[in-house]
C-alpha cells in the first residue's frame, strides 16, 4: 500500500482535535490530555495548517467546529475508533488464539447471546470474543467486525445476510399483575399496558391478531428498549409484549408469567450479517448460532 505521507497527521494531533471538539474548550481538552492550553492550541494550528482550512471558530466565547471541522470530526472519530479496535484485537489474543468480533442489539446480546457463549467456547477454546452493541447498519470495511446480528429485513450493504430466526412476542405480566385472572384478550384491552417506543404499533397489531378492537391503542407507559420494558413489567406497571427468549430466566423464577399464550409474529426477523469479502471468517460461529436456535420461529 502506497501512502502519501504529507496527508498523514500525527495521531496525537487527531486525539487533541477530537477532545477539543468534544469539549468545545481548549483548556478542558488540555486537562483531559494532560497538556497545557497553549499546547492544545499549537497542535490545532498545526493540523489546520496541514489541512489548509480552519477547524474551529469562536461563537459567543465558545470554541465550535466549522463546517470543515464537523465533517473532519466524523472521519476522525471513525479513524480513532478503528485504531482502538485494531489495537484491542491485536493485544486481546495470545499465541494461537483468534479474536472474533461480534455485534448484536444490546438486549439480544445480554439476554440471549452472552449466556450461550460458553457453549461455543467448549468446542472453540482458542476464541476470544469482542462483543459490541451498535444498533445501526454500519460499514464492515471501516469497522472491526466479523459478524453482526441484525433485526429487520435482510438488507445490509456489503454484507451477506443469513436468516437466523423470526420473532414472536407474547403478553407478559409481573409484579402485582401476576395473580390477575386474564380469561381472554378482551381482559387486556382495558388493562394497563407497557409500550415500546421502537415498536409503537406492537399492541395494536397483537389485538388485531386476537380479533379485539382497541379503543385507545397508545394509552399506557412508554419505554425505549426491551430491557426497560422488561423491568417495567417486572415492577407491575402494566402488561408488556415480549419475545419469550428474552425473559427465560424471569419465567423460570416465576417473576414473569404469560397470561395468554397468543403469540404475534412480527414483520421483521433476526439475520446474521457477514462481510462479503470475508464471509468465511465467522462461518463456524454463524453455524453454531443457527444450531443454537433450536426452534423456529423464536419466541
Amino acid at each position: 500500500m502506497t501512502l502519501q505521507r504529507r496527508y498523514l497527521p500525527d495521531m496525537r494531533m487527531l486525539l487533541t482535535f477530537e477532545c477539543a471538539a468534544r469539549h468545545g474548550n481548549f483548556t478542558r481538552a488540555g486537562e483531559e490530555l494532560a497538556l497545557t492550553q497553549s499546547a492544545v492550541s499549537r497542535q490545532i494550528r498545526d493540523l489546520e495548517t496541514q489541512i489548509g482550512k480552519p477547524l474551529f471558530e469562536r461563537v459567543r466565547g465558545r470554541v465550535v467546529t466549522t463546517q470543515t471541522g464537523r465533517a473532519f470530526l466524523a472521519e476522525v472519530e471513525a479513524l480513532l475508533d478503528m485504531a482502538n479496535s485494531t489495537m484491542r484485537h491485536v493485544t486481546a489474543g495470545g499465541q494461537g488464539e483468534r479474536i472474533l468480533a461480534v455485534n448484536a442489539p444490546p438486549t439480544f446480546a445480554a439476554r440471549w447471546l452472552v449466556p450461550r457463549l460458553s457453549g461455543y467456547l467448549k468446542h472453540h477454546p482458542q476464541t476470544r470474543f469482542d462483543i459490541s452493541t451498535r444498533r445501526d447498519v454500519f460499514d464492515f470495511t471501516t469497522t472491526q467486525c466479523d459478524l453482526a446480528i441484525h433485526f429487520g429485513q435482510p438488507i445490509w450493504p456489503g454484507a451477506v445476510c443469513t436468516y437466523l430466526c423470526s420473532e414472536l412476542v407474547v403478553p407478559v405480566a409481573g409484579g402485582a399483575l401476576l395473580n390477575t385472572v386474564v380469561r381472554d384478550a378482551r381482559d387486556l384491552a382495558e388493562a394497563p399496558k407497557i409500550h415500546q417506543t421502537e415498536r409503537p404499533h406492537l399492541w395494536a397489531d397483537w389485538f388485531k391478531r386476537a380479533e379485539v378492537e382497541l379503543s385507545s391503542p397508545n394509552e399506557g407507559h412508554w419505554f425505549e428498549q426491551f430491557s426497560l420494558t422488561i423491568e417495567a413489567v417486572r415492577s407491575g406497571l402494566g402488561y408488556g409484549l415480549l419475545p419469550r427468549y428474552l425473559i427465560e430466566s424471569e419465567l423460570a423464577r416465576g417473576e414473569l408469567q404469560i397470561p395468554l399464550d397468543i403469540p404475534l409474529s412480527t414483520d421483521n426477523a433476526y439475520y446474521i450479517a457477514t462481510p462479503e469479502d470475508r464471509a468465511d471468517a465467522a462461518r463456524d460461529f454463524r453455524d453454531w448460532m443457527i444450531a443454537a436456535v433450536s426452534f423456529r420461529p423464536l419466541a
